[in-house]
């Protein structure tokens, strides 16, 4: 993975019965809610058969490449100040400065309401995705790294593209 993230324990999570229990653990979130995402999966699958591996489950696989993540030191949501209809400006991977607009909060009629902007220089790891927003949601959620951002954002732009399927000749699609 491109970016690891330590986070807190929630009461009545997974994670907090797993500790309680002395078991560790791992929680792998990517993509989106509701959507697949051929490189979230590819990148879940290829971490998954490694671990395995590790533990001796199955024949451990020769990598190709190994991939060192960059881990961030904290993390947090940008909220909306209004409700209205989202469009969105940044997504997910994007590098962002603090007071970068994010996307603009629209009415019904068309006039913008709002703007949503980067409190902090980071990069966003994650986004709602739904069109319309109330106010209070959580809309960004932004990374924060000690390394340079933009090499951080160079990392998960390299590893996107190694996930990505080959690409399907023009005159095969539907054959």
């Amino acid at each position: 993975m491109p970016v690891l993230l330590n986070s807190n324990l929630r009461d009545g999570s997974l994670r907090e019965a797993a500790v309680a229990s002395g078991t560790k653990i791992l929680l792998y979130e990517a993509g989106q809610a509701l959507r697949f995402d051929e490189v979230s999966i590819r990148a879940g699958l290829r971490g998954i058969l490694r671990i395995m591996g590790k533990l001796g489950l199955i024949k451990a696989r020769k990598s190709t490449r190994l991939i060192e993540p960059y881990i961030a030191y904290n993390s947090a949501w940008v909220r909306a100040n209004e409700s209205g209809i989202v469009r969105d400006m940044k997504y997910i991977g994007d590098l962002v400065k603090k007071g970068d607009t994010l996307a603009e909060i629209g009415s019904p009629f068309g006039t913008v309401v709002d703007w949503v902007q980067a409190n902090r220089d980071g990069i966003i790891i994650g986004k709602q995705n739904i069109p319309l927003v109330q106010e209070g949601d959580a809309m960004f959620h932004i990374a924060y790294f000690r390394e340079n951002d933009e090499d951080v954002a160079e990392h998960i732009e390299n590893l996107n593209e190694s996930l990505l399927p080959p690409e399907i000749p023009s005159g095969e699609i539907g054959q």
